[in-house]
């Protein structure tokens, strides 16, 4: 480790729950057990809906609130995630904002000119996933593929071009699996650097060590004396979690016919993000719900008593003292923690496809817990299927049916089997995806940055009448399509 700290500063959109808010406080909170100085700014930050460490004074966070909204009328996502990054970045230009070392970016990229070049800073880019290929939902098959027709692929085009034009100016690039890397060059094929790989990192003192209360309202609410199935992701169509209750019915089906009662009593709980002012994740749940019903399963809704997320106003089924499905929106860290290392709970069930990394399988390959995940993506690099001699988890492409098979194959691991595969997951997960391993390599990176030493003056002058430029072209296509909406 370097003897020189730096002083730090995270930028990221939208500081919630989820797998990239995940990266993002597990890469602060290592960083400062090394000895930096960490502050994270963010567009919006709800106590309610976010990670604990955000919350109870461990990272600094820095909520910046924006005047501009999420979007109008459902539209101009990320034209106002622009304009909303853009309102922070002011905020950081103003003479009275502190003095930063490095600045490190994920997400969006709008910012990291701006900073450059105002500040003279250097700045380091985390990609998750190009945003141009988000947008449309999943990233089906390597291919990218447009919903909204010619108006929605014009809107577009500039919103791509930005982006792009952004993150070539990023002094450092660096990416969160090789599959996210590979998309990377292919979908921007102006910028000539290859990220390099930095793997997700989880705190495993969190797992190891852990005792669950279970007193606590909010864990007793989760747990239950039925064997479990879990999955861990947010409520978003991408996230193809209809695979894990279609799946489910085979598996229960399955035992049904056969009489064993184990399997006969298996639950699933689904738990992850759910945020209201998405359209898309309230269409996702009332999806889900539907799917419950059409199976027959009985199921409940619940949210830990720390979120100031309210319900939605879904009813659950009628028999829900012990459901057969468990939605969990917004889980607590000691809710996610007492699901992950409960002896009762089976398996993770890792649906999405093409995931750019997905932390789920490493959570769970740290508490020793079986993964079944897609075989695409991400999770091709974290868990290991073959030889079975040193399998952490299962691939499958995403079928019900192969899918119920390789559940009935978990369900059937004796105890030797079982403990054998644990080991295997604990020790992968500590030797390549623990918060030290990434914290030292983030180390890394950032010192490279800093070594560069501070963007010219000179150069930042004549770059910034181009700056300007551009994004006055874009506030004339946000005034022109506002127009149109209105």
């Amino acid at each position: 480790m370097s003897s020189g700290k730096l002083r730090i500063a995270f930028i990221h959109p939208d500081l919630g729950i989820g797998g990239a808010e995940r990266l993002v406080v597990d890469a602060a909170l290592g960083l400062q057990k090394l000895g930096h100085s960490v502050d994270i700014y963010t567009s919006h930050h709800d106590p309610g809906h976010c990670f604990e460490e955000t919350r109870n004074g461990t990272l600094r966070v820095h909520h910046l609130r924006s005047p501009f909204p999420r979007a109008i009328k459902g539209k101009l996502h990320i034209l106002f995630s622009h304009a909303r990054q853009l309102h922070l970045t002011a905020h950081l230009l103003s003479p009275s904002a502190p003095l930063y070392d490095v600045y490190f970016v994920d997400q969006l990229s709008t910012c990291i000119p701006f900073l450059r070049l105002g500040t003279h800073t250097r700045v380091l880019f985390y990609c998750h996933f190009p945003d141009k290929l988000l947008a449309d939902g999943a990233y089906a098959d390597g291919d990218r593929k447009r919903n909204g027709g010619f108006l929605k692929s014009i809107y577009r085009l500039p919103m791509d071009i930005w982006e792009e034009w952004t993150t070539k100016q990023a002094d450092t690039l660096l990416a969160n699996s090789r599959f996210t890397v590979g998309v990377f060059r292919k979908h921007f094929p102006s910028i000539q650097t290859t990220p390099r790989v930095v793997y997700p990192g989880i705190n495993l003192d969190a797992y190891a060590s852990l005792k669950v209360d279970r007193a606590d309202p909010d864990v007793a609410r989760v747990l239950s004396n039925r064997p479990t199935l879990l999955s861990l992701n947010r409520f978003e169509k991408k996230k193809n979690l209809s695979l894990a209750i279609d799946a489910f019915a085979l598996f229960r089906r399955y035992f049904n016919s056969t009489g064993v009662q184990k399997g006969q009593r298996t639950r699933l709980v689904l738990a992850g993000g759910w945020d209201p002012r998405l359209l898309d994740n309230e269409k996702t749940l009332r999806a889900l719900l539907d799917n419950a019903k059409f199976h027959g399963f009985t199921y409940a809704i619940t949210t830990p008593s720390t979120s100031t997320v309210s319900l939605p106003d879904l009813p659950s089924s009628p028999d829900t003292a012990d459901p057969d499905i468990l939605f969990l929106l917004n889980f607590s860290t000691a809710q996610r923690s007492a699901l992950l290392t409960s002896p009762l709970t089976l398996a993770l069930l890792y649906t999405p496809v093409n995931e750019h990394f997905g932390i789920g399988p490493v959570e769970a390959m740290a508490c020793g817990l079986p993964v079944l995940a897609c075989n695409s993506g991400g999770p091709t690099e974290s868990v290991v299927d073959n030889p079975p001699g040193q399998r952490t988890g299962w691939l499958q492409r995403p079928g019900p049916g192969v899918w119920a098979d390789a559940l009935i194959e978990i369900l059937g691991l004796s105890p030797a089997q079982r403990k054998a595969l644990a080991e295997r997951a604990k020790r992968r997960a500590k030797e390549q995806f623990g918060m030290e391993v990434m914290a030292r390599e983030l180390e890394y990176a950032l010192e490279e940055t800093v070594s560069l030493g501070r963007v010219p003056a000179a150069t930042a002058a004549a770059a910034m009448w181009g700056i300007w430029v551009a994004l006055a072209l874009l506030l004339v296509l946000f005034a022109s399509i506002v127009r149109m909406l209105l």
